[in-house]
Order: C-alpha cells, then sequence, then structure tokens
C-alpha cells in the first residue's frame, strides 16, 4: 500500500489519498490516533507540505511518527517535502504549526541517538524513548528562484549560498527528505 497523506486537491493514481480536508479518497484527521491502517501494512507515505501542519504539541507530533512507523513495513520509505521554515512561504501561512529542519529527523534513528550516548552528546534520543528507527537516506534544499538565478549567473556560490542559508530568510524555499523504515 502506497499513503499520500494530507493530499488536499493532489491527488495521485496508485496511492491511497487521504485528507481530513477536500475530497480525499478516504478522510483521516492525522492528529487523531491510531490511525486506520494495519501495523507494517504500507510501503510507501508521501507528505507533501503537510508535517509542517501537523503536531502543534510535541505530544501529537511524536504521535504522528510513532504511527508513520507502526503502519510501514520494514524498508518503507516516506518522502517529505516541507517549506524551509526561514521562507515566508512557512511563515505567512498561520496553519504551519511546525518548524521541519532535515537534521531533526537524526533524532529518530536509533543508530544516531546510540552514536550520541556513547559520546555524551545531549541530543534527546527520541528513537529510543518512542521505540521508533528512521534513517534519513537523502536531504534536497531547493533554493528560492530568485537565489537560483544569482547562482546561475555567477553572482554567488554554493558555498556562499550555504552560509546565507543559516543566517537570513528566503534563501531556500524548501526541503526534501527521504527516510527509510529501520524494523
Amino acid at each position: 500500500m502506497k499513503l499520500n497523506l494530507g493530499c488536499g486537491h493532489e491527488r495521485l493514481a496508485g496511492y491511497l489519498n487521504v485528507d481530513k480536508f477536500a475530497e480525499p479518497e478516504l478522510r483521516v484527521d492525522l492528529e487523531v490516533f491510531p490511525w486506520p491502517w494495519a501495523s507494517d501494512s504500507v510501503d510507501e507515505v508521501r507528505l507533501h507540505h503537510v508535517l509542517e501542519h501537523l503536531g502543534q504539541s510535541s505530544e501529537v507530533y511524536l504521535g504522528v511518527m510513532k504511527e508513520l512507523y507502526r503502519v510501514c513495513r520494514a524498508d518503507a520509505r516516506i518522502a517529505i517535502t516541507v517549506p524551509h521554515p526561514r521562507h515566508d512561504d512557512f511563515l505567512i501561512d498561520p496553519t504551519h504549526v511546525r518548524p521541519i529542519l532535515a537534521q531533526s529527523f537524526q533524532l529518530f534513528s536509533k543508530r544516531k541517538c546510540l552514536d550520541w550516548q556513547a559520546r555524551g552528546i545531549s541530543n534527546t534520543p527520541l528513537a529510543l524513548y518512542l521505540g521508533v528507527d528512521f534513517e534519513v537516506e537523502r536531504v534536497a534544499q531547493t533554493p528560492d528562484p530568485q537565489w537560483v538565478a544569482q547562482l546561475q549567473a555567477g553572482k554567488v556560490t554554493l558555498a556562499e549560498l550555504e552560509v546565507m542559508a543559516q543566517q537570513i530568510n528566503n534563501v531556500l524555499k524548501q526541503t526534501d527528505v527521504t527516510l527509510r523504515v529501520v524494523k
């Protein structure tokens, strides 16, 4: 089974299109647990501009991550696209309740959490606390079109763009992350 969670009006062939609103194939509030799918029944999940709308409270956000883990089979892939939290696309929408940075998904990796513990690093070992395990397979950052043009014109380098992305708004437009479920 492949899930397109929070599909809105973007229904995809080959996926079960799920949303709380609009006209999905299945209407589900992703902040209410448990989700209606059996454990270990999902091969692929797509969350395209959805995760930033879920889990205003930490309890609900962590519940979403636990449900993703529960319903996915071993080696399932979860494709996540979110607006970068320092871009106006994130900042202007009052329904965006949680900034998502790619690095935060490392907190849900048992391998990373155990390594941090062994080295005395104080990151919160969410994978160990929650009994979940996701490995980050891919991260891609999409620059805002104005910066793509500057980069292509040779007015800034990629290294300069990376530094600016840490310091100013509207450099990175969105982030794409692919997680692999480890069971």
